[in-house]
Formats: C-alpha cells, sequence, structure tokens
C-alpha cells in the first residue's frame, strides 16, 4: 500500500504517522485515501490491543463516513470510538469523545442545545489537561455549531478565542478554515464589507494550499454575499466557482474505490462480529448463518451504492436545470431591483432635502435662542427664551428621530465601536434631560456597579440613543417621582462584559394588554388622565437598534406604578495606556485675536455664527457665496475658514478646491444641515478638515475649532491622500 506509512518499532509514533497522514487526505478532501489509511490504523491497533488507538481508529472512520453522508455508519463508528475511550481511562480521549458526541447531536441528530453542551464540556477538560491543539479543534467545532443554530454571539466568541490559538498552524485548514467562518458570520449580520475581506483572503489562501474543502465552502458564501449585494454578474461568476469544487466533491464522494474500501471495511467488521459470536457460544453452526447473513448484508450495500450512484446522477442532472432557472430568475431580480433602487434613490433624496430645509431655519433659531440666553439685559424674560429653545430642540429631536428611523429601514446604520466609561456617559445623557426634569420635579438617580470595568470598547453611539429615548420617555411620563438609570454586570470574563442595563420610573405605568402596541411606530400611549404628545417613534428605535445588536427590549409594568425598560449587551473590556487616557485640554483663550472667514449665505446664520465667535474674542469676517470667499482669501490671510456646502454662484465644494490652490495649509471646517454619511467623502476629498453639522452644540462647535487652529490642527488631507481617504 504506496500511500500507507510502513509501522515501524515504535509503535506510539507509527500511530500518530497514521493519523497525520489520514488528516492531509481528510482536509484535501480525498476521504477514500483518509478511510483506506484509518481502516489500517484500526486493524493493526486490534492486533496489538492498542485501546487507545482503537478508539482513535472509529473515530477518524466515524468522521470519514459523516463527509461521505453515511449517517448510520458515522454513528455506528462514533459509538465504538466512545466504548473504547471510557475503556482506555484517558482524559485526552473523554475531551475528544465529548466533542464528538457534540458533532453527532448537531449533525446527525439536529440537537443543537445538546450540542452545545457536550462542547462546553471538551473545551473545560482540554483546558484542564492544557491539551491547546486539542483546545483549537474544539473552539472550531462549537462555531460550526453555534453558527448553525443561529447563536451569533457565542459563535463570534469562540471565534475570537480560537483565532488567539496558535496550535491553528497545525494545518493550514484550520486558519482557512477560521477566515471562511468569520465571513459566514459577518453574512449572517449582514456586515458584508467584512464578509468578502473574510472570504477573500480565505480563498488566496485556499488556492495557494489546495484546499478544496475550505475553497467550495468560501465560493459558496461569497456568491451568497455578492447576490445579496445585488451584485448578480459578480456573484454568477463565483457561483461557476463553487459548482466547479461542488462537482468535484460530488465525484469524490460517488468513486466506485470508495465504495469498494467502505464494502471491505465492513466485511471485516462483521467477520470479527461473527468470530466473537462463535468463540463465545462455541456454535459452528452460527458462524455458518452468520456468513451467509454477511453476504446478504454485502448485496443490500451493494444494491444501496447503486441507488446511491443513481440518486446523484439524477441531482446533479436536476440541479443543472435549477442553475439555469436561477440564472433566469438573476435577471427577472436584476430588473425589480433596478426599480427598487430607483425608488429608494428618490426617497433618500426626498430625506435629504427635508433635513436640510428644516435644519437650516433651525440653526437660527436654537443659535440666536442660546446667544439672547446669554444676554444678561433680557432677564424678565429667561423663561420664555428658555421654552423657545427647548421648543427647537424638540422640533430637532423629531426631525432627527424620522430621519433616523429612515436610516435604521434602509440599513445604513453604522457600527462606530469606541472606548468609553459607562458612568460619564450615563451622566452626560441625564444632564441633557435637565430642563425636562425640573419642569416636572423628578429627580434622576444613576447606579453603576462597581463590578462595571473602568473603560469599554463598543458602540456607545447606539447605547447612547437607546438611553436617550428611555429616559426621554420616563421623564415625559413622570411627575413629582424619580427615575433610575442602572448598570450591572450579567457575566464577566478577562476580555467581554455583558451588561444589564435599566430605565426604571415611577410614573404612570403601561397597562400589560398595550404592551405590544408601544413599540409601534406612530403610536402614543394614551390614558384617561393625561394626555401627551409626540411621534411614538422612541420605543421603535429602540426596539430596532437593539435587534441590530441581537439583543431585545424587556417591560416589566404596572398601571399607577410606574415602568422598567431593560436590556442586555456585550461589550469589550479596554485596558488603555496612561497616555491614551489623558484629556487634551483645549484653552477658548487660544480664539482671541483668530480671524476667521464665515462663508455663509443665510443672513440668519451669519448672525447667528458672528455672535458666537465674536463673543470668544474672533475677529469675523463674512462671505455670502464661495466666489466671495475665493477673493478674500486670495487678498487676505486667515487662520480658518467656515464653509457652507450650499451657496450661490459657487457652492462650498467648488470654493474650497479653489482655496486649496492657493493655500493647502488654512484649516477648513464644513458648516452643513445635511445628513453627514451623504457628503463625508465629498467633503475631505475637496481638501476639507472637519465637518460641524447644523444647528450644533456650541461648546462642540469651539472646541472643533480649536481642534482645528495652528496649535491643534490635525494633517490636512491632499491631493496625494485623497485616494486613501476614501
Amino acid at each position: 500500500m504506496d500511500t500507507l506509512i510502513s509501522v515501524q518499532q515504535d509503535d506510539s509514533e507509527s500511530f500518530q504517522q497514521l493519523i497525520d497522514s489520514s488528516n492531509v487526505f481528510y482536509f484535501e478532501g480525498n476521504y477514500n485515501k483518509s478511510l483506506e489509511v484509518n481502516i489500517f490504523l484500526l486493524n493493526r491497533a486490534l492486533e496489538l490491543n492498542d485501546i487507545y488507538n482503537i478508539h482513535r481508529g472509529y473515530r477518524h472512520i466515524g468522521y470519514d463516513y459523516l463527509a461521505m453522508n453515511d449517517t448510520l455508519l458515522a454513528e455506528e463508528s462514533f459509538e465504538k470510538s466512545e466504548k473504547y475511550a471510557v475503556l482506555s481511562k484517558n482524559d485526552t480521549a473523554t475531551a475528544t469523545t465529548y466533542m464528538d458526541l457534540a458533532n453527532l447531536y448537531a449533525t446527525l441528530k439536529n440537537d443543537t442545545k445538546k450540542a452545545l453542551v457536550y462542547h462546553d464540556k471538551s473545551i473545560q477538560l482540554y483546558k484542564q489537561i492544557k491539551d491547546s491543539a486539542g483546545l483549537a479543534k474544539a473552539h472550531y467545532n462549537t462555531i460550526l455549531t453555534a453558527l448553525d443554530a443561529k447563536e451569533y454571539s457565542k459563535a463570534f466568541l469562540h471565534l475570537i478565542k480560537a483565532k488567539k490559538l496558535k496550535d491553528f498552524e497545525s494545518h493550514a485548514s484550520y486558519s482557512v478554515g477560521i477566515e471562511v467562518l468569520f465571513g459566514e458570520y459577518y453574512l449572517a449580520k449582514k456586515n458584508y464589507k467584512l464578509t468578502d475581506i473574510h472570504l477573500d483572503r480565505a480563498i488566496r489562501e485556499a488556492k495557494a494550499k489546495d484546499l478544496t474543502v475550505e475553497l467550495q465552502d468560501a465560493y459558496y458564501l461569497y456568491s451568497t454575499s455578492l447576490f445579496e449585494q445585488n451584485k448578480f454578474e459578480e456573484a454568477y461568476k463565483v457561483r461557476l466557482d463553487y459548482e466547479t469544487y461542488f462537482e468535484e466533491s460530488l465525484a469524490n464522494m460517488g468513486s466506485a474505490e470508495m465504495n469498494t474500501i467502505s464494502a471491505k471495511f465492513q466485511v471485516d467488521e462483521y467477520r470479527k462480529d461473527a468470530v466473537a459470536a462463535a468463540l463465545e457460544n462455541s456454535l459452528q453452526a452460527e458462524i455458518v448463518n452468520n456468513k451467509n447473513r454477511l453476504n446478504i448484508i454485502l448485496m443490500i450495500i451493494a444494491f444501496c451504492t447503486l441507488i446511491l450512484f443513481l440518486a446523484i446522477l439524477y441531482a446533479f442532472r436536476k440541479r443543472k436545470k435549477l442553475v439555469q432557472l436561477l440564472r433566469d430568475k438573476n435577471r427577472e431580480y436584476l430588473e425589480a431591483k433596478k426599480r427598487s433602487e430607483k425608488l429608494a434613490r428618490a426617497k433618500g433624496k426626498f430625506f435629504s432635502t427635508v433635513s436640510h430645509e428644516l435644519r437650516t431655519p433651525l440653526y437660527g433659531v436654537i443659535g440666536l435662542s442660546t446667544i439672547l440666553l446669554e444676554d444678561e439685559t433680557l432677564k424678565n424674560h429667561r423663561k420664555d427664551l428658555k421654552s423657545l429653545k427647548f421648543s427647537a430642540d424638540y422640533l430637532l429631536a423629531l426631525i432627527n428621530n424620522v430621519l433616523h428611523i429612515n436610516k435604521i429601514d434602509s440599513n445604513s446604520i453604522e457600527d462606530d465601536r469606541s472606548i468609553f466609561n459607562v458612568r460619564e456617559l450615563f451622566e452626560s445623557i441625564t444632564a441633557s434631560f435637565e430642563y425636562t426634569r425640573l419642569q416636572n420635579n423628578n429627580k434622576i438617580h444613576i447606579i453603576v456597579s462597581e463590578n462595571i470595568p473602568q473603560l469599554l470598547k463598543g458602540n456607545s453611539v447606539l447605547l447612547s440613543q437607546v438611553l436617550m429615548n428611555l429616559i426621554g420617555n420616563a421623564c415625559k411620563f413622570t411627575e413629582d417621582g424619580n427615575i433610575y438609570v442602572k448598570a450591572y454586570p450579567h457575566q464577566i470574563n478577562d476580555d467581554t462584559v455583558l451588561i444589564d442595563f435599566s430605565v426604571q420610573d415611577t410614573g404612570m405605568g403601561i397597562a400589560q394588554e398595550k404592551f405590544s402596541a408601544i413599540f409601534d411606530e406612530f403610536s402614543q400611549l394614551e390614558t384617561n388622565n393625561y394626555s401627551y404628545q409626540g411621534t411614538g417613534l422612541g420605543l421603535p428605535i429602540v426596539k430596532k437598534l437593539l435587534s441590530q445588536s441581537d439583543s431585545q427590549i424587556r417591560l416589566q409594568s404596572q398601571l399607577g406604578r410606574g415602568s422598567t425598560f431593560s436590556f442586555s449587551l456585550p461589550y469589550e473590556i479596554s485596558h488603555p495606556s496612561k497616555t491614551e487616557m489623558e484629556p487634551i485640554a483645549l484653552d477658548v483663550n487660544l480664539l482671541k485675536g483668530k480671524k476667521i472667514l464665515v462663508a455663509e449665505d443665510n443672513r440668519i446664520n451669519q448672525t447667528v455664527t458672528r455672535k458666537i465667535l465674536e463673543k470668544n474674542g474672533v475677529i469675523c469676517t463674512i462671505a455670502e457665496n464661495g466666489q466671495q470667499a475665493i477673493n478674500v482669501t486670495s487678498q487676505e490671510k486667515f487662520d480658518l475658514i467656515l464653509m457652507d456646502l450650499n451657496m450661490p454662484i459657487k457652492n462650498g465644494f467648488e470654493a474650497c478646491k479653489e482655496i486649496r490652490a492657493m493655500n493647502e495649509n488654512i484649516p477648513i471646517v464644513a458648516l452643513t444641515a445635511v445628513e453627514v454619511e451623504e457628503v463625508r467623502n465629498e467633503i475631505y476629498l475637496a481638501g476639507m478638515n472637519d465637518i460641524v453639522v447644523k444647528p450644533y452644540d456650541v461648546t462642540k462647535f469651539i472646541q472643533t475649532i480649536l481642534v482645528n487652529l495652528d496649535t491643534f490642527k490635525r494633517p490636512l488631507i491632499t491631493k496625494n491622500d485623497q485616494k486613501a481617504a476614501v
């Protein structure tokens, strides 16, 4: 036997060589050769009565049959493997058996819950015996089961742990397989950018190392990702690559050589069973009966093999017809998709226009009310001015909520991960409700467990949006009461923490029959004693945001006894250096004497921006359009330019490009009421350094200017860097 490694005097080393040889064939998708090696290994172990290697032989044969979709023989082999693992009294064998049982329940019995229990047992035992190679494989198999069970958080956790283990490098298929599984995870999360990155990496590495099984899986997932991104031509080309490897896999499984080896092994197995029965009963007649029975079984196996081959042939032909049908359907879907995209663009343009037209006058209202509130001569009108600013802020929040619902529905929300402090985030959010709190005479209490790490890494923007909507509802529906904002760790380890958040109030409460209705868009709670106005968008936004993070909102409430909204989110634990934790101090005195050009066509907005700047000692010059901004810049020297994007004669983009041709170093900050995501790349490509969205918070506006002045200026994106910026 040319492919087998001859057994030398050192039996332990010989068995390991045989195991390594079968693994090579298995990972290449050559299951018939793998089966041949494993049968030879099992026979050798039986001759030497080596209990541990008998267990290993049956185990590897079970996986060969599992790969060939022969579930009955696979299950039988795993049962024998478990039997000899118990007899061997070997911890490694026991841990391996747990992993095999997990795979058996996941693939053959479709019981992923029980499978995950066995996976956990396997991982714990491998950790106990410090077998890093076995631990790597256990994590790998757990990922497969978790993805099948759609438990994506668990799958991601084990993906991260598996990626850190160096023992995956023992065979190239493991590292490539991890990339494929990352691709499958991000595809399920509809993060197509990361899906394509991981799958492209997996395909390149698998091609370099001739890993046909991993190539088949990677091409299938990649074609699915491209299809869901509406890249139908690319998806079709990748699908053809997948079909090539799929047909090769079918050929391997249906080969006559494989069937011959399988039949020969079954003959040997049943012969051993017959001999054992004869020795036990000491009856020669029983041996004859067993031989006759074996012949019948061989005939049945041969017949079943023929039926299987015909079924595969039929399935292959039918599949070709389905592929052609899929191509026809793809063309129909492409036309329908073009119509859908046209409507989506029209909808997006409408929302962009509405956003700009509403935010521009609001900038003037909010800005002027803020300035007037600081005027000591208007103390008698302070209450009226606060009401005016509150109304404008409320209207801005309403506009942002409507636009945010549109963003969520179109799946355009980004996973913006950053490092943050939970307590500081709570304090910042609750401070923004100070006016509403005082208006309704409420008290807000912040409770953060000391067991929560100081710094976490995750999507703090999403958490802020959820908490602001929940706290806003609590403030609105509670009078003369208390509001509790809490955070406690639910589960914590070295790298991650699962936190339970809750917002509890002592307000009017919600009837149980209305629990589901309050999460519907534009639904507003009404009672005989209360009459509240609003859009009813807060809770639907909360529900959709949490759903995108694989979480859900929980509600406990009784009429007259208040309500508690709670949810759980996972975060990474951050350990930044001391220098990273030290904030940069920004001194507003640096603004004094600075010359700033304001390019803005709206007269009210000019007044607001000028007053804010001049209050801080800035020398302010106004340009009413892009051409004026170019002319003034060519004649005078400025420390910074505030550039509105939509102006007559020349807009902000055109003006910025011409100014950059004259001066590459002057900081230019974009002023826009348009959604930032729509114009971000265009802003930076035009040569601008930063963005301020109108209407803006005055403090943040001043900080942005300070950051971009000479003392704190970030590197300018030049023409050579524009490609990288995109």
